[in-house]
């Protein structure tokens, strides 16, 4: 049995009880990274045993993670930093192999950042396509060129040291007038919500104001 199992994307009160139940019962818990998730582990009294599995090694993991599974019985917990395994974070290709060899998998429902960052957006979430991180070089304008058309409310990832990049290749795709909301620090201390048009954002942050943490960019589709 694997479970893939939301944390808390700021707040550590965000995480369900069936999520801590289940991390308790688990016979290994693999983790992007064990440090900060023995954070969130001695904050709820969870002693299970962890293990990493992240970018970097998740290809060579993955078939042994698996074999225990089958052969030992194991219950495996899988967590990420924040957010949802898979969810532009390790798990996807551990999930892929499980389905091959029919290991049963489940997936609990939780934290994830970009749900909170799009319905308080202001913009349309009843039709919406997730992007997640753009390609920082190969093929970033071809899939900026693609999305030219798109009518939906598009959702992006993005870094602080990368946002005004992003704003500025956003305003000669879409236009400066394209409505957008950024979020940052979701459910955390300073939880911030900034929205207008990309101009008023590249402007805002450009001259002067500093931008830190996890970063959403809603942006609005075509009209």
């Amino acid at each position: 049995m694997i479970s893939l199992i939301p944390t808390p994307i700021g707040n550590l009160e965000d995480i369900t009880l069936r999520a801590l139940r289940l991390l308790r019962e688990a016979d290994l818990i693999a983790a992007e990274d064990t440090r900060t998730s023995g954070i969130l582990l001695k904050h709820h009294e969870i002693s299970t045993k962890q293990t990493s599995l992240h970018q970097h090694n998740e290809h060579k993991r993955v078939h042994s993670l698996l074999d225990q599974v089958e052969q030992e019985g194991l219950k495996l917990a899988v967590i990420s930093d924040a957010g949802t395994p898979g969810i532009s974070d390790p798990g996807f290709l551990l999930v892929r192999e499980a389905v091959k060899r029919g290991i049963k998998v489940e997936t609990l429902p939780g934290a994830t950042a970009f749900v909170p960052a799009l319905v308080s957006s202001g913009l349309p979430c009843d039709r919406f396509i997730f992007e997640g991180f753009l390609p920082i070089k190969k093929g970033r304008q071809t899939r900026l060129k693609e999305l030219t058309e798109e009518k939906r409310t598009m959702v992006f990832y993005e870094s602080p040291h990368r946002l005004l990049r992003t704003l500025k290749d956003f305003i000669a795709t879409f236009g400066p007038d394209r409505g957008v909301c950024l979020s940052r620090e979701i459910s955390k201390l300073h939880e911030e919500h900034h929205r207008g048009s990309l101009e008023d954002l590249l402007n805002e942050f450009e001259h002067g104001k500093k931008v830190k943490g996890e970063l959403v960019l809603i942006l609005a589709g075509q009209d």
